[in-house]
């Protein structure tokens, strides 16, 4: 005598089989997470260097707040200090170098063997950046007492929804500058400088994200035509919302989705350019 299959147990392989993607992507995450942020710490003294490297945002921080003082400025002296000691936070969770070690796995033929394995190879490159701002968070953390042992009159708590807000929009701008980098990377398929390009493309972005002066200072002109590019939304944008400040968060989040569609479109297009064109040997 059979007995009818229970409606769960019908349910369950159907269940375990729709899952089976989402459970081996989390497994690669796990995987190539805990695997890069090993490999991060052993270089803990040159992550420290790295860190310090990016203070370059708080030299300016006494040149503006000297000017603010002047009451001829869109901040106070307070929220300058404020606006660069959170840009150098930004910086410090959106720092890229996949050009440089793309272009030499192009360039010495060491990407061929990941062409192999099932994993697009950009994972390898994004998994170890994010690891590397686990890595990092000690030395963040040091630093930012030690500025405020140094500045007490700046120190402050961003509330809850400013936390968020700046944390989501610090993960996103991430995520573009990564895809930005990325995709001048793939010039390493056609040319052995495509670290140039980055170079060039990393002056503009010094002076029209934020990075030097807050895009407040700049004339009306300059900021409305400067708003329209991705640059402004990689440090401004999160910047000023990790201080409290206002700004238009729509337009921001929007703005940094529109130009990641644009930089994944001609990312993938690339790629597949790039492939037909990469000989195993170097570009």
């Amino acid at each position: 005598m059979s007995y009818p299959t229970s409606p769960p147990a019908r349910r369950r392989p159907k269940l375990a089989i729709a899952l089976k993607p989402v459970l081996r992507v989390l497994t690669i995450t796990r995987v190539m997470l805990s695997v890069y942020y090993a490999y991060m710490v052993e270089y803990r003294a040159e992550l420290l260097f790295w860190v310090l490297s990016g203070t370059f945002p708080l030299i300016f921080m006494g040149i503006w707040a000297q000017a603010a003082q002047s009451g001829q400025f869109a901040f106070d002296s307070v929220t300058v200090v404020r606006y660069f000691l959170s840009v150098f936070l930004v910086r410090q969770f959106t720092v890229v170098w996949v050009v440089w070690e793309f272009e030499r796995e192009v360039v010495e033929g060491k990407l061929s063997p990941y062409l192999l394995q099932p994993v697009d190879p950009v994972w390898r490159h994004f998994f170890s950046h994010v690891s590397e701002r686990f890595a990092r968070l000690p030395f963040i953390v040091l630093l930012v007492a030690l500025f405020f042992a140094l500045y007490p009159q700046a120190f402050w708590v961003p509330s809850w929804g400013d936390a968020v807000l700046s944390a989501i929009a610090i993960s996103l701008a991430f995520c573009l500058r990564f895809l930005m980098q990325y995709t001048f990377a793939l010039l390493s398929f056609w040319t052995e400088r495509a670290t140039a390009v980055e170079q060039f493309w990393y002056l503009i972005y010094t002076f029209l994200s934020g990075m030097i002066a807050p895009i407040t200072v700049f004339p009306e002109t300059m900021q409305a035509i400067v708003l329209w590019t991705p640059f402004p939304y990689l440090i401004y944008f999160p910047a000023t919302l990790l201080i409290g400040e206002p700004t238009d968060i729509v337009k921001g989040i929007l703005a940094i989705a529109g130009w990641s569609l644009i930089f994944l479109a001609l990312n993938r297009w690339l790629w597949r350019q790039g492939l037909k064109q990469y000989s195993g040997m170097g570009a």
